[in-house]
């Protein structure tokens, strides 16, 4: 037993333990409500449940991976959310080549990752990705609706791709000094205290929720499900900082940052929703929606965070 000790005193280890326990906790929360309140429907929230567990279960299993792994994850699920995006998109047959442009330039923006290359991860796609799309789209030959098409695409690259190819980027950063923490572990920290945030507001709206906070948006987002949610996942932050190189105040600093970040990107997502005239971007995952319905404050969050841990943690060389 004594051999597993340090693995099992890992942050990764131990944050596997804590979701463990809330996924339990909330399958037990399930089951009981199916015995005492007979006369409601609970399937969208066994759907959501279910759909926690093996979405939980996957991440876990990449990270555990290796940073290989997490950098071949992460650009799967770019590419999918890229795929969601455009899917939505009224594209013209000119818009193909851009297209594939557009994604074949995951693999490059990863590959960078993968090499360590910060200047040109950082660049790839708001630089030359940019001067290239509507250099291609001119190459068509039709004009009417090129710059719809191309600020579609430029937004869509720079939301899907470039914002989350970040929380990638984080994963790669090396041991924090003092601390068991690592790239790893703040990605952990991020992914969990963002997601939670979205969960608490959720509750703090349904339960508490009177005034709303962008109607025309999200008619759902309440100012009491905004605030309770970004004030209780800050307060978890606390119960998680093993993973972070935080001191306590600034923990809670950058949980209040990265859940207000999260928030507006989700509302964004409301926006591109409801502009497109969608409830969720796929269905691909049960009582969810799709990857982007899922990851949207993430999009938004993860530029936002690996600055900070870079500016602030990471030594300048």
């Amino acid at each position: 037993m004594s051999s597993l000790a340090p693995y099992l005193s890992h942050p990764v280890a131990m944050m596997a333990a804590i979701v463990l326990g809330i996924l339990v906790v909330a399958s037990t929360v399930y089951g009981v409500l199916l015995v005492v309140r007979k006369d409601k429907d609970w399937s969208e929230l066994r759907a959501r449940i279910g759909a926690w567990w093996i979405m939980a279960s996957l991440f876990f299993g990449v990270l555990l991976g290796g940073n290989k792994a997490l950098i071949v994850f992460f650009a799967l699920i770019s590419f999918w959310a890229l795929k969601e995006f455009i899917t939505l998109l009224p594209t013209r047959p000119a818009d193909h080549g851009a297209l594939v442009l557009a994604f074949l330039s995951i693999p490059i923006q990863y590959y960078w990752i993968w090499t360590g290359w910060y200047g040109m991860f950082i660049i790839f796609i708001p630089v030359y990705m940019f001067l290239a799309l509507p250099i291609r789209l001119v190459l068509s030959g039709e004009t009417s609706g090129f710059v719809a098409s191309a600020s579609q695409l430029q937004w869509g690259l720079m939301a899907f791709v470039f914002g989350l190819s970040h929380l990638c980027y984080l994963s790669t950063f090396p041991d924090f000094a003092g601390t068991k923490a690592d790239g790893r572990t703040v990605v952990l920290f991020l992914v969990f205290v963002v997601e939670i945030s979205d969960v608490l507001q959720y509750i703090w709206g349904k339960t508490l929720g009177r005034h709303k906070v962008i109607p025309l948006v999200s008619p759902n987002k309440t100012w009491e499900g905004l605030v309770g949610g970004v004030i209780s996942a800050s307060a978890l932050s606390l119960v998680i900082r093993f993973l972070t190189p935080f001191a306590l105040w600034e923990c809670v600093a950058v949980a209040l940052l990265i859940t207000v970040v999260g928030f507006f990107g989700g509302a964004v997502m409301s926006a591109v929703k409801r502009d497109y005239g969608v409830k969720d971007f796929s269905s691909l995952i049960p009582g969810h929606g799709g990857v982007l319905d899922r990851l949207d404050s993430l999009c938004w969050a993860a530029p936002v965070f690996l600055h900070y841990i870079r500016y602030f943690h990471i030594p300048k060389t």
